[in-house]
């Protein structure tokens, strides 16, 4: 999945996304390959507290090439999920790593950023994704 996801210049990655049926997401905040220390694998996520205070960035996705957007997030949340070596572990995310993790946990939950548009982005980003609709249809995956 890490191969994937740098190759599309993307920083993180829900398993759904490349067709695995499995609440696991990776990332790396950087995004650079060569930052292997970076890189985050976890596996049956859940958020467990979301912070009041919000923000509003633009993010992309790999699933919709060539659209961006302004998307509200929590400024932090708090983490449980499982590592690699199967050990349960809790982290509370902060700043671009809570947006990371909040784009990708959507996934895992059947959300894509495109429903989280701002009203002005989604204006914006309407014409895209009529075109994608006309290109592959209303009811087929992305």
């Amino acid at each position: 999945m890490f191969l994937v996801m740098y190759a599309s210049r993307g920083v993180g990655l829900a398993a759904p996304q490349v067709g695995i049926n499995r609440r696991l997401m990776v990332y790396n905040e950087s995004g650079d390959p060569k930052d292997w220390l970076g890189e985050t694998v976890m596996i049956n996520p859940k958020i467990v507290e979301y912070s009041d205070a919000t923000d509003i960035e633009q993010e992309g996705c790999l699933s919709f090439p060539e659209i961006r957007g302004d998307v509200e997030r929590s400024k932090w949340i708090k983490v449980e999920a499982v590592n690699l070596k199967g050990k349960k572990f809790k982290k509370k995310f902060k700043g671009w790593e809570a947006r990371i993790f909040q784009h990708e946990y959507d996934h895992l939950d059947g959300k894509v950023f495109i429903d989280r548009l701002t009203a002005d982005s989604r204006k914006e980003a309407q014409p895209r994704l009529d075109g994608l609709i006309a290109d592959f249809g209303e009811g087929a995956a992305i």
